[in-house]
């Protein structure tokens, strides 16, 4: 598959933080809830309200009930799922 340019910048930008892709990886095919994707990626809870925002900020992960306070889950996005495929190949 050909990478392109701004597949190739999000690949970089997730690879530049340790916790992003620990994310990227604990959302691999599932919907998660921010705690539980804490305990599977190993970061503090406190940390990734801040990682989903940067993911979903460049579109790699989006939230699928936005309208509630607690219990938001969060998905790969098509382009995250890519970037994750591309991540495990590595």
């Amino acid at each position: 598959m050909e990478l392109t340019d701004e597949i190739l910048t999000e690949i970089s930008y997730v690879q530049m933080s340790k916790y992003r892709i620990k994310v990227m990886k604990a959302l691999d095919g599932d919907v998660k809830i921010p705690s539980v994707i804490a305990k599977d990626s190993g970061i503090k809870t406190n940390h990734i309200s801040k990682i989903l925002s940067e993911l979903k900020a460049h579109e790699l992960v989006e939230c699928i009930n936005p309208e509630v306070r607690k219990g938001r889950l969060y998905r790969l996005t098509d382009k995250g799922e890519e970037i994750v495929n591309e991540l495990k190949e590595d």
